[in-house]
């Protein structure tokens, strides 16, 4: 029993020592662990010196240019915490480019109404004969129509993704509610959106078609600087300058669909499928060699954004020459209509504004380059009765 008493008394003894040991190292611990975080937080340090030599203010500086780090997922994009350009992306879409393209396409539709408010419909001289030729086949105005319908659609929902929430996603009514406006933006917006990426294949179908038909007649030629010189005729009647089947606006125009098109086609195939291409940094190393200086390591990101800067600056412009190219074709010019409806134009339209070509299909003699005259034959007189294939 002694024994077991003094074991007991030294257990206790040693209870209390431990007692005393674990209350001091839980008091120090409190008082140092548990506030170095919050001391650390409130004076902005990283705690455990995990920036080593370098401040915070450096630290931040090269998150702010775009430093990267390592990530484990598949996404290798998430290693930059901070991608400064595309701030400067913004800017530029939703400043200038988009600024831009609302003074060009306002433009572009007041000098139209004020040409055919001067102008008027350009008639022709000699009026209708009564006689037809073929202008175009059905393949070539299924051609046109499916590039030129498709183009609309196109610029229709590419203008309502940039411009469309500035006419229609105004301020719901009621907190919680979208207005009628705001519903009809976000239908117009979403339909729109499948519309314009489906749409752009068949687009692209019309571009190869356009170039494999016609190429071949829009190779510049001498005949092109006259037409060129008297701006076609445009601005002064009588005056006809000698073109074959296509005259240099015509050409013009189509090497812009074409270029442009494609253009378009190629920016708009990586906005579909983002961080798949790298075509900014392949281009400006070939412009690089005439001394541009371009950047040629772009991030990801940065492709995409110039991707979409460059689609939406190329399409404003299309839409804007196009603009003048719908109005020539129907209001603008008597007879050009017809061209791309029934494929059939009065002959004397065709004598007037494609007199060489129509000399080649009718195995004529070429007309004067400076034959200011209506293309009408002295022996063969206008008929005003009912319409003959020539």
């Amino acid at each position: 029993m002694r024994n077991f008493d003094r074991l007991a008394t030294r257990g206790g003894r040693l209870g209390r020592v431990a007692a005393i040991a674990l209350i001091v190292c839980a008091t120090i611990f409190a008082a140092s662990g548990f506030d170095a975080p919050g001391i650390a937080q409130e004076s902005g340090q990283v705690p455990g010196e995990a920036l080593g030599s370098a401040s915070d203010s450096e630290f931040w500086r090269q998150l702010r240019g775009g430093a990267e780090g390592t990530v484990s997922i598949p996404d290798k994009n998430a290693g930059r915490l901070i991608q400064s350009e595309g701030e400067l992306w913004r800017n530029w879409r939703n400043g200038p480019l988009s600024n831009l393209g609302i003074l060009l396409l306002v433009a572009t539709v007041m000098i139209t109404a004020a040409f055919f408010a001067v102008r008027g419909r350009i008639k022709i001289d000699a009026g209708r004969s009564g006689r037809l030729i073929e202008r175009f086949n059905g393949l070539e105005r299924f051609t046109h129509w499916l590039t030129a319908g498709t183009f609309v659609v196109l610029a229709i929902t590419g203008l309502n993704i940039m411009y469309g929430r500035y006419l229609f996603g105004g301020q719901p009514g009621v907190s919680g509610e979208f207005g009628s406006l705001h519903t009809f933006f976000a239908a117009l917006t979403a339909y729109g959106k499948m519309a314009h990426n489906f749409l752009a294949f068949a687009f692209m179908l019309g571009l190869v078609l356009t170039f494999v038909l016609w190429v071949r007649h829009n190779i510049p030629n001498r005949h092109d600087l006259k037409w060129l010189a008297v701006a076609g005729g445009l601005f002064n009647k009588n005056i006809h300058p000698p073109a074959k089947k296509f005259n240099a606006g015509q050409k013009l125009l189509f090497w812009v669909v074409i270029l442009g098109g494609l253009s378009m086609s190629l920016s708009g195939i990586a906005l579909m499928f983002p961080f798949t291409f790298e075509m900014f940094s392949k281009t400006f190393a070939v412009l690089n060699i005439f001394g541009l200086g371009l950047p040629t390591d772009l991030s990801a990101n940065e492709e995409m954004q110039l991707s979409q800067l460059w689609h939406a600056l190329v399409s404003l412009v299309m839409i804007a020459i196009i603009v003048g190219h719908i109005y020539i074709g129907t209001i603008g010019m008597e007879g050009a209509f017809d061209a791309m409806g029934s494929g059939m134009v009065d002959e004397n339209w065709a004598r007037e504004h494609h007199g060489l070509w129509v000399a080649e299909m009718k195995g004529e003699a070429s007309p004067s380059d400076h034959d200011d005259s209506v293309a009408a034959s002295p022996a063969d007189p206008p008929d005003k009765g009912a319409p003959q294939r020539a």
